[in-house]
């Protein structure tokens, strides 16, 4: 259930010299949220969860967890964190279940509790089979499950979670996501950053767009497809087209942007009616032939590029 915010940002600016890396964002997410955010390499989004760890320091501005404002010293706040980063932070000297032991103890004393939520982890990540396994010998997705295991064990309020899914097989995805939504159900607030934009659209109830440093857009997915231009994306493959051609193309009522590779032609248009009809109408009258031709309605992909002007790439 999503209520009241639990992290409030406001005005965050965080120079390196001439470089401004967060320039006056402000961001609130509410508890409850799988909360996405979403931005270029560049962008600021790990200075931000920098930031908001209190791991940096900041030129200017507040930011407020659970209701306190967030200082390096604020260790009642820090300890319903869970933080999940890109790089597998977990020890090779340690098994499986070692790990998870060691980063536990770190919020939790008592062996009998930590005993079982260790325990609770492991079965949430389906490692039961490789406890005693050291990391090194663990496949890429299997070593992500230990990550995640060893940044939820001890049960946080708000969970970070930057790139969880990077470089494994989609049976391993499939699991880490299934998880994530899970924790969500179980009480956790999430942040989650991604480059694969399906893992955002699938899981994220809210998502933010930043780029240099300044939030973009906020919303819901079907919110931000609705702040963009493209209603439609049209692509057909196989098709042989000169200069003069593209240039009628683009002329055609409601086209605003086409690129042409290889032989596809991908073509962006604004909402209207019967714009593959008025396509297909102007090939035929021109008689080219095409192969396959398909019609996609906008996705988070074409907000992000819209919104930044920019791929979202690894």
């Amino acid at each position: 259930m999503i209520s009241a915010d639990m992290i409030q940002i406001e005005n965050l600016v965080k120079r390196y010299q001439d470089l401004v890396a967060l320039d006056h964002l402000t961001l609130s997410i509410k508890e409850g949220e799988i909360f996405g955010l979403l931005g270029p390499n560049g962008s600021g989004k790990t200075t931000a969860i920098n930031c908001l760890l209190s791991l940096l320091k900041y030129d200017k501005g507040t930011i407020t967890i659970f209701g306190q404002n967030m200082q390096p010293d604020s260790y009642d706040v820090k300890k319903q964190i869970g933080v999940v980063m890109q790089n597998v932070a977990v020890f090779e000297q340690m098994s499986v279940w070692e790990n998870i032991d060691y980063f536990c103890g770190l919020y939790i004393k008592d062996k009998e509790t930590r005993r079982r939520l260790v325990e609770e982890a492991v079965r949430f990540t389906g490692l039961e089979d490789f406890l005693k396994m050291r990391p090194k010998k663990l496949s890429g997705g299997l070593l992500r499950r230990l990550n995640i295991a060893c940044g939820i064990v001890h049960k946080p309020r708000l969970i970070i979670m930057d790139e969880p899914t990077v470089a494994v097989d989609p049976q391993s995805r499939n699991k880490i996501l299934e998880g994530i939504l899970e924790l969500n159900r179980q009480g956790s607030t999430i942040i989650y950053t991604s480059h694969y934009m399906e893992e955002v659209e699938q899981i994220c109830s809210r998502i933010a767009i930043i780029d240099h440093g300044r939030v973009l857009a906020t919303g819901t997915t079907e919110e931000l497809k609705k702040m963009i231009k493209t209603g439609e994306t049209i692509t057909i493959e196989s098709i042989l087209l000169d200069g003069p051609l593209l240039d009628g193309i683009r002329s055609l009522p409601h086209v605003f942007d086409l690129i042409y590779e290889d032989q596809v032609l991908k073509i962006r248009l604004g909402t209207a009616r019967h714009n593959l009809v008025r396509i297909l109408s102007f090939l035929q009258e021109h008689d080219v032939s095409f192969g396959r031709v398909f019609s996609e309605l906008p996705t988070l992909n074409d907000v992000f590029l819209e919104i930044t002007g920019k791929e979202l790439r690894d």
